[in-house]
Parts: structure tokens; C-alpha cells; sequence
């Protein structure tokens, strides 16, 4: 599920970085401290960095528009990883904890280790998350959080190694046809859902998008996500949505039935590199479970 360099020199300050993938806003990312290496957004010819060049709320104005064109993606570069790295070492870190996408859905953590490869003397540690979203950003935000109390990358790496298989990752969406046309989804899965007008639950399991449910009506799959995602504890818990109507009435409600207080809870707009495959209309959340 992991990646890691064997650490080398003293321990010293930490510098997480992780890609756009995380759902991240900037302005969080920032205040963190974490760098975040966009991928690429692309409408026909027009080719956008996620969170540079267009903004989240950009890309939902433009896939609103009639006739847009389709959205795809691509990985960032080997180079731009690289120069987040230079970049981090140069400012005075000793060490890099970087967290991506999904090895399975994304060539971005490929390209992180290319860029690991042409730092030879450098440590850098990377993280597979096996998820997507806020899955991502979780782990990022606890890399951030295990730093400022005084942990090296390696006691990073090795704290949060284990907790990848701790995400869950539960999201109803108004439609198969984005993941279909994104190569993330079986044809044939999303012609049958197309038919039968179903509002399918989708999940992240080891790494890779499947159907967890397939209700018929976008009320039983409401319910039926209340039902997933509060099956047991959770430690953390982050809201998604992509302008889904009634994401904020969904996030009030999941904060009570799991008991939480909603200062612990974020809401997140999925961002351009995920919603390009989720398509609008989407809700759900992700949650991390207490480690066994």
C-alpha cells in the first residue's frame, strides 16, 4: 500500500506535499502548509491546472454551461513534482512526506517516484492512499499535524502507513456517465445503470472505484449512505459534494447521527481533478475509522 526511502541525515523539519487530487482548498492548503501539486484539467484543446489556473468554482461554472465539452485529466509531471520538492528542500525542510491519489486510479504517485528517483540524496517518503478526495487530504492534515509535534518524516510515514486502510469513502452520484467516459467504470456497469435510472452508491475499495449499492431513487440512496458511512465509529469525517442540492441539510444531519460536533466536521466542494470523473449532483463523505 506503501512507498518509502530509507531516511537519511538528522531528523529536522518536515515538508508534507501532496496533488489536487486531495480536494484541498487552496487557502486550507496554505494555512497548512502543505504544497499541492495540481493535475491537469482539460476541456477539448483548453488545458488548466487544478487550483492554478482554474479554480473549483470555475470548473463547476463551466461544466454547467450547455454543450460543454467533456473534462479529462492527467497526472502531473515528473517535473512538477520535482520542483515542489526542490522547492520545499530549499526552503529548510529535511525531510518530505508526500501523499497522492490512488496508485490504481491516477499515474500521479508514478510520477512522484520518478521525481524521488532524480532526488537520490534527498529524503523523501511516499504515501499510496489508496483513496481519493478528502481520503487524500486527511492524511495530509495528519502528516501536518504529526510534524508540528516534533515527528520526523519516518515516524510520519510509519504512523500513517497503516491508516490508509482505515479510509472509507462512500459518494451517491446523479450519474455513471463521467466515471464511464473517464475509463474509471465498466461500460457495460454504467449502460445498465443509465436504464434503469438507478442513483448508485460508489465506493474506493484497495485503491479502486466500485458500486457499493445501487438504489433505485435518490432518497433510498440517501438513507442507505447514512446507513454505510455510520456503520461504525468514526474518527474523522469529512463532507463531499459536487452542487449537489441538499448537501448542507445531508452534512447537518450526518453530523448528528454520528455524534459528532460540527465544528469537527468539514463540508468540501469536490474539486476539478475528482469532478471531472464524479460529475455534478454528487454527495457523500469520507470517513477514517479508529485504528484497530
Amino acid at each position: 500500500m506503501t512507498d518509502r526511502k530509507a531516511a537519511r541525515g538528522s531528523p529536522g523539519r518536515v515538508a508534507i506535499v501532496t496533488d489536487s487530487g486531495a480536494d484541498l482548498p487552496p487557502e486550507r492548503a496554505a494555512a497548512a502548509g502543505i504544497s499541492v501539486v495540481p493535475l491537469v484539467v482539460r476541456f477539448d484543446e483548453a488545458e488548466y491546472r487544478d487550483g492554478v489556473d482554474l479554480s473549483t468554482e470555475d470548473f463547476w461554472r463551466r461544466l454547467s454551461e450547455p454543450k460543454a465539452p467533456f473534462p479529462r485529466t492527467a497526472a502531473p509531471s515528473a517535473e512538477a513534482f520535482r520542483a515542489v520538492f526542490e522547492e520545499r528542500f530549499k526552503g529548510g525542510a529535511s525531510s518530505i512526506v508526500c501523499i497522492t491519489l490512488s496508485g490504481d486510479l491516477s499515474a500521479t504517485l508514478g510520477s512522484a517516484r520518478i521525481a524521488r528517483q532524480e532526488l537520490p540524496d534527498r529524503e523523501i517518503h511516499l504515501i499510496d492512499s489508496r483513496s481519493a478526495s478528502m481520503g487524500v487530504g486527511m492524511l495530509a492534515e495528519m502528516a501536518v499535524e504529526q510534524a508540528a509535534e516534533g515527528a520526523s518524516g519516518a515516524e510520519i510515514y510509519a504512523a500513517l502507513a497503516p491508516r490508509v486502510g482505515d479510509l472509507d469513502i462512500f459518494v451517491v452520484l446523479e450519474t455513471l456517465e463521467f466515471l464511464r467516459r473517464g475509463g474509471r467504470l465498466n461500460p457495460a456497469r454504467a449502460a445498465i445503470g443509465s436504464v434503469l435510472s438507478i442513483k448508485p452508491i460508489i465506493t474506493v475499495t484497495d485503491g479502486r472505484v466500485e458500486t457499493a449499492e445501487t438504489p433505485r431513487t435518490r432518497g433510498k440512496a440517501r438513507e442507505r449512505l447514512f446507513d454505510l458511512l455510520c456503520s461504525r465509529p468514526m474518527e474523522r469525517l469529512a463532507v463531499l459534494h459536487s452542487m449537489a442540492p441538499g448537501a448542507a441539510s445531508f452534512a447537518e444531519e450526518l453530523t448528528e447521527r454520528a455524534g459528532l460536533e460540527a465544528e469537527a466536521v468539514s463540508v468540501q466542494l469536490i474539486g476539478p481533478t475528482v469532478g471531472s470523473h464524479i460529475g455534478p449532483g454528487a454527495f457523500g463523505a469520507v470517513v477514517l475509522r479508529p485504528q484497530a
